[in-house]
């Protein structure tokens, strides 16, 4: 048995050792990112509580948005495509806990579910994946961009329209060889997910964020467990890092108050400074037409404020039909 003592509050809290019947499930899609995100939270609980790999069995669960792959992932219904069946099995005290990258999330969880802890967040850039090219600015006129994003679809209407773009879905393996064949000459991938993954050798180069503003959320990884279960809520204090969630407070007030979802051409960031936090926002007509944006500043503790405050200014700006 492990015990963790935390006398700046209090408490005493303890783990079993594994048998069958207590190790700690840790739920998750079986994509080679998604594993990573698994594989480092169990690192990091078993580092908290002085516990064995072993103490920890990572949980793989097929979700829909890995299952259809020769569609875009507009047109497949609803939300929660990457999360639905994980949440479904944490209800089901199938799991203990879900692993998610945050962006893939729906702001408000089912009911009996709250998503509270984060990691330290990772890199929020979008990096440019090309064979050819180091960046947007040197693709000639006609060259074709491949993405599935909404937002990223978007952005690349509004500031590159001499730019083909085409639907681009796969890992990070799939697609490189597509770009290899021709398919595509660029392609995007989150660089939180091309650094976890330890992809040096991808020819990639971050977009800076006043170049592309990222998705809300990008680059951080969400633990989601049941509301009920406080032995849980208690273990996921240990690995919690509060600077992230500060930031995710604002950035999801801002999707929250848009009614977005990783469909929508939304982006947002928001950053903690030395004199408080400074939120940015933008919102897209599907075609790249028109772009609204919001920049704001404020003290740390009104972030999820300052996220409804700019959704509901971008909204007020945008008018009806906008998205």
């Amino acid at each position: 048995m492990s015990t963790q003592v935390d006398m700046s509050k209090n408490w005493v809290m303890t783990l079993d050792l594994p048998t069958p019947a207590t190790t700690f499930r840790i739920g998750t899609r079986g994509s080679p990112l998604a594993l990573a995100q698994a594989h480092e939270t169990r690192a990091r609980l078993a580092k908290a509580f002085e516990l064995p790999f072993e103490a920890f069995e990572i949980v793989v669960i097929k979700v829909t948005g890995d299952q259809i792959l020769d569609k875009p992932l507009r047109e497949i219904d609803g939300k929660g495509l990457f999360t639905r069946e994980i949440e479904e099995a944490l209800l089901a005290d199938e799991i203990d806990i879900a692993v998610h990258s945050t962006k893939d999330m729906p702001v408000a969880q089912p009911d009996g579910l709250v998503m509270e802890t984060f990691l330290p967040r990772e890199d929020v850039r979008d990096a440019f994946v090309s064979l050819k090219y180091k960046g947007l600015a040197e693709m000639p006129e006609g060259a074709v961009v491949g993405t599935s994003s909404t937002r990223r679809r978007a952005q690349l209407a509004a500031k590159f329209p001499h730019l083909q773009v085409v639907e681009f879905r796969g890992n990070v393996q799939t697609r490189l060889g597509k770009l290899d064949s021709g398919v595509a000459d660029a392609t995007f991938l989150a660089t939180a997910g091309l650094k976890r993954l330890g992809m040096d050798e991808v020819p990639y180069h971050p977009i800076e964020v006043t170049e592309m503003l990222p998705a809300i959320a990008q680059g951080a990884i969400g633990i989601e467990r049941r509301q009920d279960d406080m032995r849980v809520a208690e273990m996921l204090e240990a690995i919690h890092h509060a600077p992230t969630g500060q930031r995710l407070a604002a950035e999801r007030a801002l999707l929250a108050g848009l009614d977005g979802s990783c469909e929508t051409p939304i982006g947002g960031l928001a950053e903690l400074g030395p004199h408080g936090m400074r939120l940015r926002g933008e919102i897209l007509r599907h075609d790249g037409s028109e772009v609204l944006t919001g920049d704001t500043e404020g003290a740390v503790e009104d972030g999820a404020e300052m996220g409804r405050a700019m959704a509901a200014d971008l909204l007020g700006r945008a008018g009806s039909g906008f998205f």
